[in-house]
């Protein structure tokens, strides 16, 4: 993993509290758990999922994530892994990410999603701007 910096400051805490949230986003993806899914998100969030479809904030996000997330029809294992990490500023890091879906019986598919993560003013870093990009089989 790269972690990358705009200071020189020691940016364990937050490099730590980052792949949390990554791991809470797998977590709620194995779980098909809406709630937790989007208490991960800045209320003024833009997500673009993985088929293009862009959602303009927190309540948009939720009407699709609600119909969608709990209906998943993936019966195997999901993963999200931090690939490169690099901090804009220091409240605004870019997160690079591999996301591996392996269904119980057969190959499975890819993404490679980026997430801009900003960092609450209590501390807490949240999804901010995202695109769900997935990994073309051809």
């Amino acid at each position: 993993m790269i972690h990358m910096t705009t200071d020189s400051t020691d940016r364990t805490t937050d490099i730590e509290a980052i792949h949390r949230v990554v791991a809470a986003v797998e977590a709620s993806q194995r779980a098909k758990d809406p709630d937790a899914f989007l208490s991960l998100f800045h209320p003024d969030a833009l997500w673009t999922t993985g088929g293009g479809k862009v959602l303009i904030g927190l309540d948009a996000i939720s009407e699709f994530t609600r119909a969608v997330l709990p209906a998943a029809s993936w019966d195997g294992e999901v993963s999200y892994t931090v690939t490169h990490l690099q901090f804009l500023r220091p409240d605004v890091a870019a997160v690079k990410v591999s996301q591996v879906y392996r269904p119980a019986g057969g190959p499975g598919d890819e993404g490679v999603p980026t997430y801009v993560m900003t960092r609450n003013d209590d501390g807490r870093w949240l999804l901010t701007v995202c695109q769900n990009t997935q990994v073309s089989k051809g």
